[in-house]
């Protein structure tokens, strides 16, 4: 599980950063983006997708945190 950086790029944007990879794309979807439920799963746009643990409120960002390669639909 490699540890990624969620922040927002300047057009507010919510970009996701591998180190490991070297790779920063954008986040086109979230599966949950409430203020009381926030994370699951990331999809770029590159078509790839992370999960994360859902956060039981909305981080301040930015944040690093672990992400496992979600399953491909």
């Amino acid at each position: 599980m490699p540890s990624v950086m969620i922040r927002q790029n300047d057009t507010g944007q919510l970009t996701l950063y591998i180190a490991k990879k070297d790779l920063e794309d954008t986040i086109v979807s979230v599966e949950y983006e409430d203020d009381d439920k926030w994370g699951g799963k990331f999809t770029l746009a590159d078509g790839s997708s992370y999960y994360i643990e859902p956060f039981t409120e909305r981080p301040r960002l930015p944040i690093t945190v672990r992400a496992k390669r979600a399953e491909e639909a």
